[in-house]
């Protein structure tokens, strides 16, 4: 199957995107210091044959963090290091964007060096939600997330500057473009859900109450990197952490409609298989997502295939798919679609944590040609 579709330009916002192949946002915790280096530039410069990489999620503060080993981008030190991944990637001849983060009640106090408790919308502990912890003795592990405490009125706009401060930082470092996360059950998805969110002020309550806060962080990103060079991840009706949701299906409607007034570069939907149960969107969904959202580009990821990509596009529901685990086993999956080569399966167990070890030492075509 030639995937005409799949590989031809796609104007992204700003940008023209030589194919529609993206790289998914995957979490892969080799940032020990919170700092990406040597590991984190090779690693995304062997993947600059996406469409556009979107980086892995990137704290925005020190309060925003659920797991050890994850990067942030609130430090100088922090921006010089994700500037040195965005030369190498720019020096491939790729594009990236960089994923901001704050993971709300997915945390705990042992991530913190202050001890400070997670926050959220609400003080309500997400049951299931595990944090990645380092303790005492030096050992690391799963720890159950904490209960949280609820976000002061006062103190939200404190987190929209976080978003700001990071959003300016990125632009700094030179990145393409700036993804808001309002995925996945983390912060500004606990806004957003009526299982999490139990606020009375202005951000809890009614739909419009509820998206108050995603909707004020994507326009203090815009500010800073213009609507053409921003984009939000979604992910409606997941149910992970412990985040349930009464109106899921309104909130993305209202959601859609608000972005599409400003004009954002693209919607990103996450439809994860690995959230407890198979979540495919139905057609149905899709075009009315498309219908309320019909300014900037449609990106879908979850369990998607070249194939079946090429399929979303030729409907007219989708402009392209973002691969999360493919590009981990295949740096040149877009050469791979290109030529219909066989794919390398990912090593499950170097997913999170470790060294170049199924990170950086998956071999591309031409290297498994010359073996």
């Amino acid at each position: 199957m030639a995937f005409d579709r799949l590989l031809s330009p796609l104007r992204f916002g700003a940008l023209e995107l030589p194919n529609r192949v993206l790289m998914a946002p995957l979490t892969r915790a080799r940032c020990r210091d919170q700092i990406p280096g040597a590991m984190q530039r090779e690693y995304y410069a062997q993947r600059a044959g996406a469409g556009m990489i979107i980086s892995e999620a990137t704290n925005i503060s020190e309060s925003a963090r659920g797991y050890v080993f994850t990067p942030s981008m609130f430090t100088d030190e922090q921006e010089a290091g994700w500037k040195g991944v965005v030369d190498a990637v720019h020096e491939a001849g790729g594009r990236m964007a960089l994923q901001l983060w704050h993971v709300g009640r997915v945390g705990h106090e042992m991530v913190h060096p202050d001890g400070r408790k997670p926050v959220a919308p609400s003080a309500i502990r997400g049951e299931g939600a595990q944090s990645y912890v380092q303790f005492e003795d030096g050992s690391e592990g799963l720890q159950d997330s904490a209960t949280p405490r609820a976000l002061e009125t006062k103190e939200i706009p404190e987190v929209i500057e976080e978003y700001r401060q990071a959003a300016q930082r990125a632009k700094r470092a030179g990145f393409d473009m700036v993804e808001v996360h309002a995925a996945n059950a983390y912060l500004l998805q606990q806004f957003m859900a009526t299982g999490s969110n139990k606020r009375t002020d202005a951000y809890g309550g009614s739909i419009e109450n509820r998206a108050r806060l995603p909707l004020e962080v994507v326009d203090a990103v815009v500010e800073v990197m213009g609507a053409d060079r921003v984009g939000i991840r979604m992910s409606p009706f997941i149910e992970i952490f412990g985040l349930t949701d009464d109106e899921p299906k309104a909130m993305a409607f209202y959601m859609a409609e608000q972005l599409d007034k400003r004009g954002l570069a693209y919607l990103h939907i996450n439809e994860p298989d690995w959230a407890g149960g198979d979540i495919k969107l139905t057609d149905e969904f899709r075009q009315a997502m498309r219908e309320r959202f019909a300014s900037g580009a449609l990106i879908f990821c979850g369990h998607y295939t070249a194939e079946r990509t090429e399929a979303l596009i030729e409907k007219g529901l989708g402009d392209g798919a973002a691969f999360g685990r493919p590009y981990i086993a295949n740096p040149d999956l877009v050469e791979r679609f290109r030529v219909g080569a066989e794919l390398n399966e990912p090593d499950a167990a170097t997913y999170y944590g470790g060294d170049e070890k199924g990170y950086t030492d998956y071999p591309t075509l031409s290297e498994q040609a010359s073996a």
